[in-house]
């Protein structure tokens, strides 16, 4: 029984401290939510204070910004018065222009007016005394004229060809010095060798064994190789060498270094030929392009397109009378550069105009028209100077001097192609050139003989002396060379000489 006593008691006891628990729990969290309520309502108060007090910051600064608005709004207003005073003060002043000018305007007017019926009365009277003075005269204005004149030429004749003899001899004589000197300096200080080429390209062969080869089975080997490099291979009874023949220097000069390989090589046949040309062809285009960058190096010639260079460097192959177009370039280059050093021109555009001056050459049996207008054409297409393009096109005379410079490339390229072992002309065109010289000085009106020397660099011309004295002479000689300029293309100068000789023959008996 005392147990049941204790286990009831200890259950009551539980209870009892279940239910003092709990009502202690209900107390605490009711405490709690007065608390948290009276925080709840402080923060609320706190908020509602800075809220006032952030309105009405904010107020006072927009109160601010609205009164410096309205003080800018009314500067504005002040400077835009301002500025349509002077509009209005200025189109005043216009206006008040506009018909002083006006006024000014009809005044001009009536002075044309006036001056237009004081010239028509002035050309009235001056026509009425011409033809009073024809009257009086008994000749028209023309045929006294022509009268006076032909007195005056008559009188004068004698001392105007004295005088201009003076002129000439003083004035040659300076200018043909200074000139001397410059060109023997240009051509004393560049003295480069001057080596020839030809039409065709001899290769040596270590034995005659390798022609049949070269052949191949019936024709294979060489058809082969002349189809793939645009050639003709010729193999005659030569002992121990071939030629190559082709207008096109640039494909001789693949064929022959194709056909060196394949003798090195030994394995000749159609597959290896192919690859070889093929290959040979690639270092050609390697070969051009150093070609054309040394060119432009070696005369100081900078800032040039590289495809400039490329067509520059073709010129390697290229010959022109017998003379490298392209150490003909360079030799002209320096000779150039030398000249407008010498009188005062601008160098780096001589030597340009002189290097790139045959430039078309490299192009002009793929390009219609002449190097000169080819070579115009790729300068313009790359944006190259005006000037340079003016210093190059007249060499030739198709284009007219327009630059210093321009003289002087075509000095320089006389120079170079005229002295001594530099071209190699053929003797058709060497007897050609010397007919065509000797039927221009015959054309003349008083022309007896006519006789070309010293390879065409001089004509000598015997007149009759009844049909043309000492006055006409002189004008006969420099009619006679503007016509050559004019007709014919040589390098360098021809001298025009007028022969004109009396004789008095008498016997006596």
């Amino acid at each position: 029984m005392s147990l049941k006593i204790v286990a009831l008691l200890l259950s009551l006891a539980g209870v009892i401290g279940v239910g003092i628990g709990y009502y202690l729990r209900l107390i605490i969290s009711l405490g709690k939510k007065g608390s948290m309520e009276l925080e709840i309502k402080e923060m609320l108060l706190g908020a509602k204070e800075e809220a006032k007090k952030i309105t009405a910051e904010a107020q006072s600064k927009s109160e601010k910004l609205i009164e410096t608005s309205r003080s800018e709004i009314r500067e504005k207003e002040e400077k835009i018065k301002q500025v349509e005073a002077r509009l209005i003060k200025k189109e005043d002043l216009l206006d008040k222009r506009q018909q002083d000018i006006d006024r000014e305007v009809e005044i001009v007017k009536e002075r044309v007016a006036e001056i237009k019926t004081i010239k028509e009365r002035a050309d009235k009277l001056e026509a009425d005394r011409q033809a009073a003075l024809e009257k009086a005269a008994n000749l028209t204005q023309e045929q006294a004229r022509a009268e006076i004149i032909s007195t005056i030429e008559k009188n004068a004749a004698e001392d105007l060809s004295v005088r201009l003899q003076k002129l000439e001899v003083a004035g040659e004589d300076v200018l043909e010095n200074k000139a001397k000197e410059i060109l023997a300096t240009s051509i004393q200080r560049l003295a480069n060798s001057v080596a020839s080429d030809i039409m065709s390209t001899i290769v040596p062969l270590p034995n005659d064994e390798l022609k049949g080869k070269i052949i191949g089975k019936e024709g294979r080997n060489i058809k082969t190789f002349e189809r793939m490099t645009g050639v003709e291979v010729i193999i005659d009874d030569t002992p121990g060498a071939l030629t190559i023949s082709s207008f096109d220097p640039v494909r001789r000069q693949v064929a022959r270094m194709a056909l060196e390989e394949l003798i090195k090589d030994g394995r000749i046949q159609p597959a290896k030929i192919e690859k070889l040309v093929e290959e040979c062809q690639a270092n050609i285009n390697k070969i051009i392009k150093e070609k054309g960058e040394q060119a432009a190096y070696e005369c100081g010639v900078l800032n040039l397109d590289p495809r400039i260079l490329l067509i520059l460097g073709r010129l390697h192959f290229r010959t022109s009378y017998g003379q490298n177009v392209l150490q003909h370039s360079i030799e002209m280059s320096h000779i150039a550069g030398m000249i407008a050093a010498e009188i005062g021109a601008n160098v780096n555009v001589a030597k340009a105009g002189a290097l790139l001056h045959d430039l078309g050459k490299a192009l002009d049996h793929e390009v219609a028209g002449t190097h000169v207008e080819i070579g115009r054409r790729i300068l313009q297409k790359f944006n190259v100077s005006e000037d340079i393009i003016k210093a190059m096109q007249a060499h030739h005379e198709e284009y007219p001097y327009e630059t210093v410079e321009s003289r002087i490339v075509q000095t320089a390229d006389a120079i170079s192609g005229a002295r001594p072992g530099a071209r190699r002309d053929s003797i058709e065109n060497y007897l050609k050139r010397l007919t065509e010289l000797e039927a221009i000085a015959s054309s003349f009106p008083g022309v007896e003989k006519s006789y070309a020397l010293q390879a065409g660099r001089e004509i000598r011309i015997f007149v009759t002396p009844d049909s043309v004295d000492d006055f006409a002479a002189k004008k006969l000689a420099r009619d006679i060379a503007l016509k050559i300029e004019k007709d014919l293309r040589y390098p360098g100068e021809i001298k025009v000489t007028i022969i004109r000789e009396t004789r008095a023959i008498e016997f006596a008996r």
